[in-house]
């Protein structure tokens, strides 16, 4: 006879089987549901990517926190407080004229949760996993992004090891604009290459 028990069959949608999960853990006592939600609110909305954005905010108009950051990053994201799971050795690349840099993570979802919050569904989808490397313009085009043939594109593997952020380029008619005013401007798909940051009048 055979064996077709409910719990030994999860929903094919990645975010049903994840509540599946959850529940599962739950009912064993494993997981406390209140922890889960303060993880949860933590990364979305106290962490998200803002913190990310006030980084590339102060690297665009600090030119020695620029220099010094880009090259031994994590005692000064210890110092802010940019610092703890998922980002424990992080790794900047800063886009310019010629160069464009883009992150995955081919083997699972490893992304910087201290700066960017929680990664969003398409990052941890097994296309843009598979696709990233193969092909980074067509994926980027998809994303609205149409780079010109000149410029590079350089792909970042993030690992369990080490995790990258991207500096995108400021955006023109942002001269002497201050950091609280340059925020805004910073997307969480800009710091993941995927995007570029807004422009001022958008």
């Amino acid at each position: 006879m055979p064996h077709d028990h409910a719990h030994t069959v999860l929903p094919s949608d990645p975010a049903l089987r994840v509540k599946a999960l959850e529940t599962l853990l739950v009912e064993k006592g494993l997981v406390d549901p209140a922890a889960v939600q303060e993880i949860i609110e933590t990364y979305e909305h106290r962490v998200g990517p803002q913190n990310g954005a006030k980084l590339v905010a102060r690297i665009w108009s600090d030119p020695e926190f620029k220099k010094a950051i880009l090259a031994e990053p994590m005692p000064i994201l210890q110092e802010l407080g940019y610092y703890g799971r998922q980002g424990e050795h992080m790794v900047l690349v800063e886009n310019t004229p010629t160069l464009h840099n883009m992150v995955v993570c081919t083997l699972c979802s490893c992304y910087p949760w201290p700066l960017l919050g929680i990664p969003p569904g398409w990052y941890k989808s097994d296309a843009y996993r598979a696709r990233a490397v193969r092909e980074p313009r067509k994926v980027l085009a998809e994303f609205g992004l149409n780079l010109p043939d000149e410029k590079n594109i350089r792909v970042w593997d993030s690992t369990a090891e080490i995790r990258y952020l991207v500096i995108p380029e400021r955006p023109k008619g942002t001269e002497g604009w201050s950091e609280d005013q340059l925020v805004p401007l910073v997307t969480r798909d800009s710091m993941i290459g995927t995007g570029l940051a807004q422009a001022p009048t958008q």
